[in-house]
């Protein structure tokens, strides 16, 4: 099994969004994986590590999931592998439930969500996000 870590989705996965935007309600889990340090695109100077920026990201992303009307339903941090192999873990599991695909896609279109996303393009070092229906 293949798999890589990226920050953001392709042209195919976003054309997904399209695909029965009604759909719903769907979980989006995430498998998260951090960088060490916090790097922001702007260059800015920064101390915080990779967690604490993506914590910052995820404390204003609560109010951006309230306004689509979802909600985080788990998240933590991930301790061992228990069934499997795999050469490197993941540092945290989130899942998130939407009310469908379009609230998902309003939500990451939104200026004001894209601005709190600064926080999480700097803290990831990658991630996969597995939609469930």
């Amino acid at each position: 099994m293949k798999f890589a870590n990226k920050v953001f989705p392709n042209e195919e996965q976003l054309k997904g969004f399209d695909e029965n935007p009604e759909i719903g309600p769907i979980k989006m889990l995430n498998l998260i994986k951090l960088k060490q340090h916090a790097k922001y695109s702007d260059g800015r100077e920064t101390k915080l590590t990779g967690l604490e920026a993506y914590m910052l990201y995820g404390e204003e992303t609560q109010e951006h999931l309230k306004k689509v009307g979802a909600k985080v339903i788990f998240s933590g941090p991930v301790s061992r592998l228990m069934i499997g192999e795999i050469d490197e873990l993941w540092d945290l599991v989130a899942i998130a439930e939407y009310p469908n695909r379009a609230a998902m896609l309003k939500m990451i279109s939104d200026p004001e969500y894209l601005k709190s996303s600064e926080h999480r393009e700097a803290a990831l070092d990658g991630q996969l996000n597995i939609e469930i229906l």
